[in-house]
């Protein structure tokens, strides 16, 4: 197995330019585990075309049935995972007060004791790395980080959210931001 030169579970993964082309372009990846097994991350970005009602049959309230269902990345499309930060997570399993979960009865349980709207975001599908292909990706500068924080991971706007993040990391990648995404129509 690979040797990890440092975790960047709980760190977001930023296409820096480099990914044109392929299912990242322009992504914003949450690092949810990152250790010598390898990488996993859920792509913030990237909504589906169904709702989570069109996908998930079980007995979830009706705002949850019609809320944004994310393709969390080209791995596994048929599988179901979930980010919450609930009041009594505190020490969470991706960073503090984040849970990662993929259990549908967990989902079930935690949807119908809502009082208010939860801070909860449903993806379809993952990112995945093999021992040491992450940390090589980072190596060959594919990937830029930044500090992953609540606004940004359950951000209402998230077709905005790698433009946003890049803009307010100096002017080349305002530049990037703004640029057209095909670099041939500039």
């Amino acid at each position: 197995m690979g040797k990890v030169s440092k975790s960047l579970r709980g760190q977001l993964l930023l296409d820096g330019g480099g990914l044109a082309g392929s299912f990242f372009n322009h992504t914003v990846v949450l690092v949810c585990q990152h250790d010598a097994t390898g990488a996993f991350g859920l792509v913030l970005n990237r909504a589906a075309d169904n709702t989570v009602g069109d996908v998930i049959t079980a007995d979830l309230p009706d705002t949850i049935k019609a809320g944004t269902l994310y393709l969390g990345g080209p791995v596994q499309p048929s599988a179901f995972s979930y980010l919450h930060a609930p009041d009594d997570c505190g020490n969470g399993n991706v960073m503090e007060y984040l849970q990662l979960s993929h259990s549908l009865e967990e989902l079930v349980e935690l949807t119908n004791k809502f009082t208010s709207p939860p801070r909860l975001k449903i993806f379809a599908g993952y990112a995945g790395w093999a021992p040491g292909q992450l940390d090589d990706e980072m190596k060959r500068k594919s990937w830029l980080t930044h500090p992953a924080d609540f606004n940004l991971i359950f951000s209402t706007d998230s077709k905005k959210l790698w433009k946003q993040i890049l803009s307010g990391l100096g002017w080349q990648y305002k530049l990037l931001a703004d640029g057209p995404e095909d670099l041939s129509q500039n």
